[in-house]
């Protein structure tokens, strides 16, 4: 492997780079014989019923899209969506479902040998705060609301798949866990799939997740992460009577400057590697000096060392400014507090590993692009550990994730589930 942590590949295989967020895309190709299990395993005539299952339900699978989208579920308020899910995932005819300890939902489809665990996951949690309108709007054929991709989208197509294996009679090998995961986004930091591979858990033989993209898309890389709040304390009081007192905004102020100028410098060669200020706040009037003022920090890289350094530089750079604000002849003092907040793993998988093999040639079965690509999921826990797992895209057309605007149009969108359907059965085994 290079330094960068790029793939290097034949001559035949082409890349794509496509830096849309967080990752680089690369175009490839399955060995022959994942090609053959693909095609063998899709001409299967339970498959096949299947298929033509999720074509038939393919509006009641829009319709629970709507229902589940008009529940909020914020992270660490994922509740009330999860009671919904788990109710809906009965229906299907499923074996068992329960809601663990932090909150997942898990519906259990037995295995004829039990001998595996494969999870087919979807995450519950949006990025939006109690209080948002989720209401879904419709104009023309396109669906208009937060969340209603990213990734709501996903948890109908595990329902839907679990209906069309219920009604074809598809009885796998390997144990199916169909799970609606807590905390995949922001603060929630991977909590839910964090749970399933604590100490002592049972164990996961591969992870299977939907979020965003197209239906090409094969996320095989964990991009890793580690976030801050950094709190900057004082005293505070009145801006008139008591100037002079240590300002908890000035020395955030001089730690902004500290460890933009730092990590820029670091940033700019090597392995791809970012930083990011993404919220600042306190005080409580213009006329008064803050007795508290803190930022968030958000720290990625493809490398596992590079971002360790990067946490590194972002420490010795708070710990400098408050140094240096504090030496300004200012009256008190400044404290400093960090605390993590955020602690997501890098990791990357083999070209050579089945279940990827699995994903590309079943994408490729598709008339799809596989599309190797490197994202911050909850696939990055079960990669880190060297735990096959592949995250996929949930179809269709959309756009806007993370924003008030966000939308999503059914242009083909039963094609992504079949393709789901199929890479779980290729990598659980069908039995006969």
């Amino acid at each position: 492997m290079k330094p960068n942590g790029a793939y290097l590949f034949p001559i035949f295989i082409t890349l794509v780079f496509s830096f849309s967020g967080l990752t680089a895309q690369l175009a490839t190709q399955a060995d022959k014989s994942y090609k053959k299990e693909i095609k063998k395993l899709s001409a299967n005539n339970q498959i096949q019923k299947a298929f033509a299952v999720l074509d038939e339900i393919d509006s009641q699978t829009t319709k629970d899209l709507i229902v589940l989208t008009e529940i909020e579920a914020p992270p660490f308020k994922e509740s009330k969506r999860a009671a919904v899910f788990k109710a809906m995932l009965d229906k299907t005819g499923i074996d068992k479902s329960w809601i663990d300890e932090v909150g997942n939902v898990i519906g259990l489809k037995k295995g004829t040998d039990g001998s595996r665990v494969v999870v087919l996951d979807a995450h519950l949690d949006t990025v939006f705060p109690e209080g948002t309108d989720v209401v879904v709007k419709q104009k023309g054929d396109t669906l208009y609301a937060p969340g209603i991709g990213d990734d709501t989208r996903g948890l109908a197509m595990l329902l839907a798949i679990a209906k069309a294996m219920q009604r074809a009679e598809i009885k796998p090998q390997a144990d199916i866990w169909f799970v609606g995961s807590v905390g995949e986004e922001g603060l929630g930091d991977l909590r839910g799939v964090k749970h399933f591979f604590r100490k002592g858990a049972p164990k996961i033989d591969s992870w299977i997740a939907i979020d965003g993209g197209s239906a090409g898309r094969v996320n095989t890389a964990g991009l890793g992460s580690t976030r801050y709040k950094a709190l900057f304390k004082g005293k505070g009081g009145h801006s008139w009577g008591a100037f002079g007192l240590a300002n908890p905004h000035h020395a955030l102020g001089f730690a902004i400057g500290h460890f933009t100028k730092a990590a820029k410098k670091y940033t700019d060669n090597g392995a791809k590697t970012s930083f990011n200020i993404g919220r600042i706040g306190g005080g409580t009037s213009v006329n008064s000096i803050p007795f508290e003022s803190w930022m968030e920090v958000d720290m990625r890289s493809v490398d596992a060392t590079r971002l360790v350094q990067m946490d590194s530089i972002f420490k010795a750079s708070m710990n400098t400014a408050v140094e240096e604000y504090n030496a300004t002849g200012v009256h008190d003092q400044i404290a400093l507090e960090l605390i993590k907040i955020g602690d997501r793993p890098s990791g990357e998988l083999p070209l050579t590993t089945p279940l990827v093999q699995r994903a590309i040639a079943a994408t490729t079965f598709f008339g799809e692009t596989p599309k190797l690509t490197r994202g911050s999921t909850n696939g990055n826990i079960p990669i880190a550990m060297g735990i096959p797992a592949v995250t996929l895209g949930r179809g269709g057309k959309g756009g806007g994730a993370h924003s008030l605007g966000e939308w999503w149009m059914n242009a083909d969108g039963a094609k992504a589930i079949k393709l789901a359907l199929l890479i779980t059965m290729a990598d659980a085994g069908l039995s006969k």
